[in-house]
């Protein structure tokens, strides 16, 4: 039987009681609320299930519920019996925090302190893996946090575990009642996922209390029945470099070098233009280290807004340009692209998303999620949390720069999501030294991830859970999906795809057999069976455009785009460094 999550409430839904429920549904826990005064009733929550209670309600509820318990020893046996855990966080009432608090902390003091922000780091524990996991010994630092108007629990003595701190403080703290685990948050605000995105990408330093302790709740008590990835990736991408031995500060034999000390990968966002002037040595070596080297398709001429554009027709045609040139650039150097579009400078529009997916590219990776459309559709948290941002016709995988920090990455991680991260050329002007900083730190966390190519990065980014033994539902993102069954027994996989125009479909395929689908209410839904160890690749493929072809761009956008291209190379291999040695020596 799946986990479920029990709401108790005071009769109403209070707003947090809310977000928790949005939060809950995304990772596919099922909930349902209770009126508290109803807590407990054996016969009506579940005590006769094979599943312990899970529930989550506000520091007044449980305050109040716990208190009418203390006078019935039988509600007491049964709480110790059938509650496997409890998830608290503050209500309307302050006082209730501090009571709750010397309760749940055996009768001992604890001080209610207000946080503050330009105090101590906030620390994750690095002593509970099994309950933080990929985000295990996190620090960041507080005064670039919302932590505002939030509280910090100082305990002292008692059974209180700290899993986020403050100081001394307990930010998020493990607790007990009658042996049952209560995991009690202090964040006056539960993170409302429905709101719309404010930036280009989220930042969890802005959500850290208000989602952190919540998720790893999630994340810990319904391990077996939420939505979860079955592999950690990760990629560096470069942007822009042509392959020749060096590139502005970046030099492909000494960033090998590194890849193989540090292990990592790294992928170039190749410009098509360039298709006819990649050096024969570099060549060689992303020949040689597959493992290593990868290059995926960044724009076409990389002019501008290429991708911002509303000319359907056009921007077709752009896109297939750029794919016929990545094909003559693996034809002469022998290197495989991995089909997976890079916006030059984040910029798209939603036609542009729209002619992508005419195409054989697998997905996009941007940073930014918000096309340059005059009315842009409105990107919400849950858009940015989910594996990618599937609102669009094209799947759209995001990707952040070293210096949004490691706690972003890992955050990402606990959600599912691939680590992918972007550098210019310049950010390798000390040899990389900051660059292989920040891999070191992303390989060093409780899950560190495994470094591929791209394309596989997209391929293998889906969740899943297992509905029922030998029956696992699976989520897929890109066009392609491989997918594996690793345990020792065959599975029964059942696979949806979010997909807002089916009837643009052409088939579904492995590479030996057709799939039969179907379209449900927003989705498409087909199945694929496996033995133990085997993996397949499946692919989707949509209806090519019927239309008249775009003619070839006149001699003035040709000559624009070719001293553009050359324009930026003097910048990169000439004035760039230029400035940073005599910024060096000052």
């Amino acid at each position: 039987m799946k986990q479920s999550a029990l709401l108790l409430t005071d009769g109403n839904a209070s707003p947090r009681d809310c977000c928790v429920a949005k939060v809950l549904e995304f990772f596919g826990v099922p909930s349902r609320n209770l009126d508290a005064a109803d807590f407990p009733c054996a016969n009506e929550v579940g005590c006769s299930t094979f599943q312990k209670i899970r529930f989550l309600c506000s520091a007044g509820v449980f305050l109040r519920t716990i208190e009418a318990w203390e006078q019935k020893p039988d509600h007491t046996r049964w709480w110790t019996k059938s509650v496997h855990s409890a998830f608290v966080y503050p209500g309307d009432d302050p006082e209730s925090v501090q009571r709750l608090a010397r309760i749940l902390n055996g009768g001992h003091g604890v001080e209610v302190c207000q946080i503050n922000p330009g105090g101590a780091d906030l620390a994750v524990s690095d002593q509970l893996s099994g309950f933080c996991g990929v985000m295990t010994g996190v620090r960041l630092t507080a005064s670039k946090s919302k932590s505002n108007g939030n509280l910090v629990l100082k305990t002292g003595k008692g059974n209180a575990i700290n899993i986020i701190s403050l100081g001394d403080g307990g930010i998020f703290l493990k607790l007990e009642y009658k042996g049952v685990p209560v995991f009690f948050s202090t964040s006056r605000e539960i993170i409302d996922i429905d709101t719309e995105l404010t930036s280009q990408n989220f930042d969890v330093l802005e959500h850290f209390l208000s989602a952190m302790p919540l998720v790893l709740y999630i994340k810990w008590a319904f391990a077996e029945s939420c939505w979860n990835a079955p592999e950690s990736n990760a990629c560096l991408v470069i942007d822009d470099p042509l392959l020749k031995p060096t590139h502005g500060f970046v030099d492909f034999q000494e960033l090998l070098s590194l890849m193989k000390q540090h292990k990592f990968s790294t992928n170039i966002a190749f410009i098509p233009w360039n298709w006819r002037r990649s050096a024969p040595e570099v060549a060689r070596l992303f020949r040689e280290n597959p493992e290593r080297y990868s290059l995926s398709v960044h724009g076409c001429d990389h002019i501008g807004a290429e991708f911002g554009s509303s000319s359907q027709q056009r921007l077709h045609w752009k896109a297939q340009q750029a794919v016929e040139r990545m094909n003559r650039h693996e034809s002469i150097t022998g290197i495989h692209y991995d089909p997976v579009m890079v916006f030059p400078q984040g910029i798209f529009s939603e036609a542009a998303m729209r002619a992508l997916k005419r195409t054989d590219l697998i997905a996009t990776v941007n940073n930014d999620v918000v096309t340059a459309d005059p009315y842009p559709r409105a990107i919400t948290i849950s858009n940015m949390w989910d594996i990618a941002v599937m609102g669009y016709p094209f799947p759209l995988f995001t990707r952040r720069y070293p210096w949004e920090g490691i706690e972003n990455f890992a955050f990402d991680a606990l959600l599912g999501k691939p680590a992918i991260a972007v550098i210019h050329h310049d950010y390798c002007s000390d040899h990389c030294a900051n660059l292989v900083s920040f891999i070191d730190g992303l390989n060093a966390l409780q899950c560190a991830p495994t470094w591929r190519s791209l394309g596989d990065v997209v391929r293998r980014s889906c969740r899943q859970r297992e509905v029922s033994p030998g029956n696992v539902e699976v989520e897929m993102y890109g066009t392609e999906l491989r997918i594996e069954n690793r345990s020792d027994q065959p599975k029964h996989f059942v696979i949806r795809r979010r997909e807002s125009e089916p009837s643009a479909i052409q088939r579904i395929c492995t590479d030996s057999q057709e799939i039969a689908w179907k379209p449900v209410n927003g989705h498409i839904d087909f199945e694929i069976a496996l033995n133990p160890g085997e993996n397949r690749l499946i692919k989707i493929r949509c209806h090519d455009v019927v239309e008249k072809r775009y003619k070839r761009d006149n001699l003035l956008y040709r000559l624009k785009a070719t001293l553009r291209r050359y324009l930026c190379e003097v910048r990169d291999n000439y004035i760039v460094p230029t400035r940073s040695r005599f910024a060096g020596t000052r």
